[in-house]
């Protein structure tokens, strides 16, 4: 009898990754004007051991309950914010992406002078800002799901403090974007089908994969970038506090997994490679910014056509590098070269294989703890 092969799994549904219907068809996706209903699958496990039996998630407890803050007093809202000023410092980041696309002889953005710059600096400052509070708010979700699902008490604890912190990130997140920029744009599909895939999944662990490792670790890159780069007082402070918790959590999430993912078989670990590599691709597209580049008036099918030979020149090194904090855990993870390197060649594929040597968070978080560091300050 002769065998037959397997048809070869097509990630996200697509038989391209980069297929550009796929992406624009993904990108039109709506998840209501006023809430959003998601089946959320796992089982609710109790435990009846009650010992602490696992030394770095209590330190992390720990650290937690004591690095608690306040977003209404330990933050001065009566800053006023030059929105625009904020603008032209994110402009920096990305300005060889700039000069790139305003090279092309067909570029949509060929003729922009500086006052249409500055407008989409400042709408995509604010597309920004909304995603972070968008996924704060899927954290939330999120951790809610891993107090309930994860077997171990330490665990359980822990959770359970990242639960207020993210309480506390969205409730920041949506007074800056009232009280500072006007509003916000809705959840970017992509997030969204990727918060919906984390709590869809019945397995407890693919929780942490999807949310602690990988949104997380996006957007703790993320926010060290914006704030390096700003020089605005209220959000560089919010950014400050808000960094110190989320190293905690993408750290909780490498912790938690390490000792998991050594009790897997060959096949699940290739699950759990797939799974961190379809993430990946969500985030990949999440950063397109459909919806920024339509206010400006630019065709979504142009400009991603556009944007795909621009990243073949390998000259948006800005995007790339907010995969810094993803790739170097996967790898401590043991996730990169399991099964013959399967997922270190789909990192090379989509260009942020150059930061799997980077610092994992692991070793980080207790570098960005802002509010010992304000503490100390004060009692000196």
């Amino acid at each position: 009898m002769t065998g037959t092969t397997q048809p070869e799994r097509l990630y996200l549904g697509r038989e391209d990754v980069n297929d550009i219907e796929s992406i624009l068809r993904d990108d039109e996706r709506s998840f209501g004007t006023e809430s959003h209903s998601v089946t959320t699958r796992g089982d609710a496990v109790f435990t009846w051991d009650y010992e602490r039996s696992r030394p770095g998630l209590s330190k992390l407890y720990e650290k937690a309950k004591h690095s608690m803050w306040n977003g209404e007093t330990d933050l001065d809202w009566s800053i006023d914010v030059d929105v625009e000023k904020v603008a032209r410092e994110m402009a920096g980041a990305v300005q060889q992406f700039r000069t790139t696309m305003m090279s092309l002889d067909d570029s949509p953005v060929r003729k922009w002078g500086e006052a249409e710059w500055t407008r989409f600096e400042i709408e995509a400052f604010n597309w920004r800002m909304s995603q972070f509070l968008h996924g704060e708010q899927g954290a939330l979700v999120c951790t809610s799901k891993i107090v309930v699902t994860t077997p171990w008490i330490d665990a359980k604890y822990y959770a359970a403090a990242q639960v207020m912190d993210e309480a506390r990130h969205v409730e920041v997140f949506a007074k800056y974007l009232n009280t500072k920029l006007g509003g916000s744009y809705p959840v970017n599909a992509n997030l969204q089908m990727l918060i919906d895939d984390i709590l869809g999944d019945s397995r407890w662990d693919m929780t942490y994969m999807g949310m602690q490792i990988m949104i997380e670790g996006l957007a703790l890159a993320a926010f060290g970038f914006m704030h390096q780069i700003t020089e605005e007082p209220l959000l560089k402070n919010l950014l400050r506090y808000v960094m110190s918790d989320e190293a905690r959590h993408v750290a909780f999430g490498v912790l938690s997994l390490q000792e998991f993912y050594a009790g897997l078989d060959a096949a699940e670990i290739r699950e759990r490679q797939e799974f961190a590599f379809e993430a990946a691709i969500r985030m990949r597209d999440r950063l397109m910014m459909h919806a920024v580049w339509e206010t400006m008036g630019v065709d979504r099918r142009a400009y991603t056509e556009m944007l795909f030979r621009v990243r073949s020149q390998g000259t948006n090194p800005f995007q790339a590098a907010l995969f810094s904090k993803i790739v170097p855990n996967c790898k401590k993870l043991g996730l990169l070269d399991a099964g013959d390197g399967w997922l270190r060649e789909k990192f090379t594929e989509i260009g942020v294989i150059q930061f799997e040597d980077w610092a994992d968070t692991g070793e980080e978080y207790e570098l960005l703890d802002e509010l010992a560091k304000d503490r100390a300050a004060a009692s000196a």
